[in-house]
């Protein structure tokens, strides 16, 4: 599997954060990719940075927000925007670099 930065992705996630005005997040510290190559059938995931490697790298929480080209490339743009909100509802409102599950996303 190969990863690339994904500066187009993280300009619309900048724009999301504000337009749902998503006041928990930082978009500065998230960060996009794309990758190619992987076999999962996930059209993008989230990405942790758990408190103990915050601590042992003295930084601050961070995301990565992964799509997967083969998935997420051929969706219309409102299939890709909804894909990247749904990442983002993934983070906690206290933004600790951990993730939301999936039963407690909506329940915000």
């Amino acid at each position: 599997m190969e990863l690339e930065l994904a500066p187009d992705l993280q300009k619309r996630v900048v724009k999301l954060v504000s337009t749902l005005n998503f006041s928990h997040v930082n978009p500065s510290r998230i960060v996009c990719f794309r990758s190619f190559g992987s076999k999962s059938r996930a059209r993008a995931r989230i990405w942790s940075f758990p408190r103990i490697w915050q601590m042992a790298l003295k930084k601050g929480p961070h995301y990565c927000i992964e799509v997967l080209s083969e998935h997420f490339d051929c969706l219309n743009l409102k299939q890709q925007e909804e894909t990247l909100i749904h990442e983002l509802q993934h983070i906690p409102k206290n933004f600790s670099g951990s993730l939301l599950p999936h039963g407690r996303m909506n329940k915000r």
